[in-house]
């Protein structure tokens, strides 16, 4: 029931006052959370500046197809660099890869591409033999580097101390003469001759040639 008073109402129930929360801790909180970012700042300044930036940094590995946030550092190829107060961003810029072309091969056996030889002369007969043989192209680009360091293609070619002649430079050039009485002077027989011998002895103009490359001769 509730007290009757003296004039014989009932007097008015009393309201106790609303608790409110005690608000004594938030300065605290406010005080903690900001020195947590100061020591995250002086410990790390660039964290505050890659979260940001990392929330935005997205790489696309295919058209459509987006992968985990990468860090600024490695998917922007930005470096900060930090002082004592503040710290300052330069980006690095990467260059595109040197893409390097293939080296084009000069020739099967490591020689020169020789080219297509003027008709009628010595080493288009050459190429001629050549290809009857079943050497193909490379043979005989290996063996116009041959007989070009021994002899420069001159029929006529005569080593005085040697007595090497002719184009394939026969020692002594006397040797030819097993191909014709010409040797001295026909091309064809010098050329024949030559063959033969590189047949016989290192089975290729390309073996020759690599012969004649590590010791000066073949």
């Amino acid at each position: 029931m509730q007290p009757v008073g003296a004039s014989g109402a009932a007097s008015a129930p009393r309201i106790r006052p609303a608790q409110t929360r005690s608000r004594r801790g938030l300065p605290f909180l406010a005080f903690f959370a900001s020195m947590c970012f100061v020591l995250v700042t002086i410990i790390d300044p660039t964290a505050a500046f890659a979260i940001t930036a990392d929330e935005q940094n997205v790489v696309t590995n295919a058209p459509g197809e987006k992968v985990e946030p990468q860090t600024v550092a490695a998917a922007q190829g930005v470096r900060a660099h930090a002082a004592r107060d503040a710290f300052t961003i330069t980006k690095i810029v990467v260059p595109p890869p040197v893409v390097v072309a293939a080296k084009k091969s000069s020739g099967g056996g490591g020689a020169p591409a020789a080219g297509v030889p003027d008709p009628g002369s010595a080493k288009a007969i050459a190429y001629d033999m050549v290809i009857a043989r079943g050497w193909g192209q490379s043979e005989f680009d290996c063996l116009v580097s041959l007989w070009n360091k021994e002899s420069g293609w001159n029929v006529n070619a005569h080593n005085a101390s040697s007595g090497a002649h002719g184009i394939p430079q026969a020692l002594p050039g006397s040797k030819m003469a097993s191909v014709g009485a010409d040797w001295a002077t026909n091309p064809a027989t010098q050329i024949t001759w030559g063959l033969g011998y590189i047949s016989g002895r290192y089975s290729t103009p390309c073996g020759a040639w690599g012969t004649s490359q590590a010791k000066g001769w073949y």
